[in-house]
């Protein structure tokens, strides 16, 4: 596990449209333009916006997935956007992903034994012993007990809850410095989701990971982050204290996505 910040700095990415422009050139979409922010390691950055914010792209950026047009992103003082092949192998057991939809990320097909056990025999390598014995500790972690009954089973015999549980402990599984969650809670249902944000508030402060928790719901973002900056049009509009951008935003877009959810934080103490 990485003791190392995240930096993101100045980071842009514009995308080429297939449409063409009245010159009949192919139009240029400036999906993120001039986003920085750093990551302290065990702190939390949350990334609120509505879809087509820039949010998704930003963290496909920090994993590696996309290359920014411009900007760099380094973590441990290695620029990412520089890695190939084994570096980057390499990097992604530092850096994990949780997806949003809980149901697409796992294979129908493979049992949930063994979808933990292909990080930790191909990347880290260990023995089929040992890493069957992590994976009981990686479920009893995210809270599927006993763990010798959730093993055996596949996805469609879980909860929406419970798959992404599983999504959670296979990004464990390498110890990883950062998790990017990408509106982890999304597509669950509103019962499941208060458990699915506890868990990864519990899983940073025990485990001491860093989180860029992504989401267009600002108030799921007051469980699991420090600070939060606040994305329109691929630029932030607003950044500070997660506590006090609810209570006091000051930015009209932050305020007409506070308003689009009820707030009991309005009225909290200053």
């Amino acid at each position: 596990m990485s003791a190392e910040p995240l930096v993101v700095q100045d980071v842009t990415k514009v995308f080429t449209s297939r449409r063409r422009g009245r010159d009949g050139r192919r139009l240029r979409v400036h999906a993120v333009d001039g986003v920085s922010f750093e990551i302290a390691p065990g702190a939390a950055v949350g990334l609120v916006g509505a879809s087509g914010s820039g949010k998704s792209t930003i963290a496909a950026m920090v994993t590696g997935a996309l290359r920014p047009t411009s900007g760099s992103v380094r973590f441990g003082g290695v620029d990412v956007t520089a890695l190939r092949g084994n570096g980057l192998r390499g990097y992604h057991r530092d850096v994990q992903m949780v997806f949003q939809d809980p149901y697409g990320a796992l294979n129908p097909l493979h049992t949930v034994g063994y979808t933990l056990t292909r990080p930790l025999e191909n990347l880290l390598g260990l023995s089929a012993a040992d890493a069957a014995a992590r994976v009981d500790e990686l479920l009893e972690t995210v809270g599927l007990t006993p763990a010798r009954q959730f093993a055996p089973k596949l996805p469609h015999q879980l909860s929406g809850g419970q798959r992404q549980r599983v999504v959670i402990a296979r990004a464990l599984a390498c110890e990883p410095g950062l998790i990017v969650a990408d509106e982890p809670v999304s597509m669950l249902d509103v019962s499941l989701r208060s458990g699915v944000l506890r868990l990864l508030a519990r899983l940073r402060e025990e485990h001491g990971l860093s989180l860029l928790y992504i989401t267009h719901d600002l108030l799921s973002a007051r469980v699991v982050t420090d600070e939060i900056l606040v994305l329109s049009g691929g630029k932030v509009v607003e950044r500070g204290v997660t506590k006090e951008v609810l209570q006091h935003p000051r930015d009209p877009y932050t305020e007409r996505l506070l308003d689009a959810v009820p707030n009991p934080y309005a009225e909290a103490e200053t």
